[in-house]
């Protein structure tokens, strides 16, 4: 993924100082994600698509072919019957989603998909009963008590 960062970067003609300041990240954490110190966050991703919002998530993450949105909706105007998305983006031309849940974007072709709020159920924890107690002592020995029944 970094790779396909610092291809972005360049592809914007900026430096590693001006794309860090542009997607408001410090110079410095570009940097380490650069050298390898560090693996990018979702925040990462999060502050280049707000960007810029054209950037193809699936090329930034996964490194599917094309690097923009608009070069997907224009392959698959050229070509619809051959596009893997033509009519995904018909749809978005609908003024009704397709189906609940999902948001369509009119003029970018652009799905977003929400997930339904589950419901979280809380677990009941066995009581744990303690059998055992270690104190380690500065000249490396250690003294085990145990619980009487």
């Amino acid at each position: 993924m970094k790779d396909r960062i610092r291809q972005l970067m360049e592809s914007q003609h900026m430096t590693q100082q001006t794309f860090a300041q542009f997607i408001e990240m410090s110079p410095a954490s570009l940097s380490s994600i650069f050298n390898g110190r560090t693996k990018p966050t979702l925040n990462t991703v999060e502050a280049i698509r707000k960007k810029i919002p054209n950037i193809s998530l699936e090329w930034l993450m996964f490194g599917k072919e094309p690097m923009y949105l608009e070069e997907t909706m224009e392959k698959s105007s050229e070509n619809p019957s051959q596009g893997d998305f033509g009519d995904l983006f018909s749809q978005a031309d609908q003024e009704t989603s397709p189906s609940p849940g999902v948001t369509t974007s009119k003029n970018l072709g652009v799905i977003q998909i929400s997930s339904p709020k589950e419901e979280v159920k809380p677990v009941e924890k066995v009581m744990r009963q303690i059998t055992e107690i270690r104190v380690f002592f500065d000249d490396q020995t250690y003294e085990s008590f145990t619980a009487k029944k």
